[in-house]
Order: C-alpha cells, then sequence, then structure tokens
C-alpha cells in the first residue's frame, strides 16, 4: 500500500508543478511525504497548512502523538548542498509558527493540551531523505503546557514532563 501512495504523491506533484511555481510545488510534496512519514510512525495528522484568519501566520502540519498536541514546521530542499533545511526557520518564523499554534488552540476549543513543536526536514536527492526532530523548539512564555525536561521551581508536585509556561 506504501508504493500506492507514493506513487499517488508524485502523480500530484507532476500536476502542480505544470500549475504553481516551483518552488511552492516543492514545498507541498515535502508536505505529503513528511505527513506520510508521520502517520507510518504512529502520529494521527488533523489539519494540514493552518492559517489564521489574517493570514499572517501558518503551521504546515497538525498532529497528535498520543496525548501531545504536536504542530509541525516542514522545510524541503533538493540537496543539503546550502546546508539542512531546518536551518531556514528563525526566530520570526517560530513566533508566527507559536502564534498559529495558539489560535488553533483557541479555535477548537483545546483546553491546556500538551504541545510539542516538532520539525521534518526533506531532502529530496537522497533516498532516506526524512529526518524527524522532535521537541525542535519551545513556546517560551506562550501559556501552553508543553515536553521539558524538568518542571520549573513553582510546579512542584506536577508531573515533570508537562509544565505550563
Amino acid at each position: 500500500m506504501h508504493w500506492l501512495f507514493r506513487l499517488l504523491d508524485d502523480v500530484r506533484h507532476r500536476a502542480r508543478r505544470g500549475r504553481w511555481h516551483a518552488d511552492l510545488a516543492a514545498g507541498r510534496r515535502g508536505e505529503d511525504l513528511a505527513h506520510r512519514f508521520l502517520e507510518r510512525r504512529g502520529m494521527t495528522v488533523v489539519a494540514r497548512n493552518y492559517k489564521t484568519p489574517s493570514g499572517g501566520a501558518e503551521v504546515d502540519l497538525i498532529a497528535w502523538d498520543g496525548g501531545d498536541l504536536v504542530f509541525i514546521e516542514v522545510k524541503s530542499r533538493a540537496t543539503e548542498e546550502h546546508g539542512a533545511p531546518d536551518r531556514a526557520i528563525g526566530d520570526a518564523k517560530r513566533r508566527k509558527i507559536i502564534y498559529a499554534a495558539l489560535d488553533y488552540v483557541r479555535r477548537t476549543g483545546l483546553e491546556h493540551p500538551s504541545v510539542r513543536f516538532d520539525v521534518v526536514n526533506v531532502v529530496f536527492e537522497r533516498p532516506d531523505g526524512i529526518a524527524h526532530f522532535r521537541d525542535a523548539f519551545a513556546p517560551a512564555g506562550a501559556g501552553f503546557a508543553f515536553r521539558g525536561a524538568a518542571a520549573p521551581a513553582g510546579d512542584a508536585g506536577r508531573d515533570p514532563r508537562h509544565r505550563t509556561i
């Protein structure tokens, strides 16, 4: 069945290349591959290309991984000649992802979900060109409960893997 999804993704990509700018088509192909990759690892993708109403912020993929709500940025490149794709994620991009995540949580009515921010790199030239980085960054000061190494001093008695910041 995996080969069928790969074939359909390839057909979809070829159709997009004819209608879209090459960079946009490649980015969507990377998102397709990341989506399948994460689902094969047990994550349930619930949204793709979630945008805030103003259109100023976007999250590529939103998924559940067990009890964690995961916001995923997918970065893709043809080669790693200029470094890994995730090097293109700066502070401004992180802030926009966090803003979109807060909007998503508010609009869906989820109360205090445990969240995580992951990054998936896709390098098209390599057959094993997908890398998943869990907990790629933390939403400092955003009001989320998130997975972390240790709880802050004020969180005594709570599960140390989950803290609110």
